[in-house]
């Protein structure tokens, strides 16, 4: 299993791999202007750059922005913020988002602790990616799935198969 450390570094890894694929002609500029602030360590210049693009509920944008408040990067450390943001931009199907929403609810930060969501969510993420990326998440997946009993995991299972991504309406938390 992967240490927390570890983990978190690759989590960075597979950031800059997720948000340099996905990217409206129109956002281009302003997402890549927003990235590579992020990745030289400009985290208020990533913040501006990004911000507008949320407003818009650009998945990417969404995702970048929640992991920079769950981490204090250019923003308060608040993980409140940063659950909205990873739910806002998993419900439209980004797999980074979906994967980090579903750490948050494993450790019950800025939402209640809840495995089977965690699992749900972890879940997502590794049937939406491939290679490093989608062991990674599988592999967070199975380390949630080894607190939850069969039964919760057969929940997690069926939460996950029945889901469909939709455009959230501001401020939609995710449920079950």
């Amino acid at each position: 299993m992967l240490s927390i450390r570890a983990g978190r570094r690759f989590l960075l890894a597979l950031l800059a791999v997720a948000l340099s694929a996905a990217a409206a002609p129109v956002a281009a500029s302003s997402l890549s202007r927003g990235t590579a602030a992020f990745h030289r360590g400009d985290y208020v210049s990533a913040f501006r750059e990004l911000a507008s693009l949320a407003e818009r509920e650009n998945a990417t944008a969404l995702g970048l922005l929640g992991f920079m408040y769950e981490h204090g990067f250019g923003a308060p450390q608040a993980y409140d913020a940063a659950a909205d943001l990873y739910c806002r931009a998993a419900v439209q199907g980004n797999p980074f988002a979906q994967a980090m929403l579903g750490l948050m609810y494993d450790k019950g930060h800025g939402v209640p602790q809840d495995f089977i969501l965690a699992y749900k969510w972890l879940n997502l993420a590794a049937a939406r990616t491939s290679g490093r990326e989608r062991d990674t998440y599988a592999r967070f997946r199975n380390a949630v799935a080894s607190k939850m009993s069969t039964d919760e995991i057969a929940i997690g299972q069926r939460l996950a198969l029945n889901w469909a991504p939709a455009f959230p309406a501001p401020g939609l938390r995710a449920s079950r």
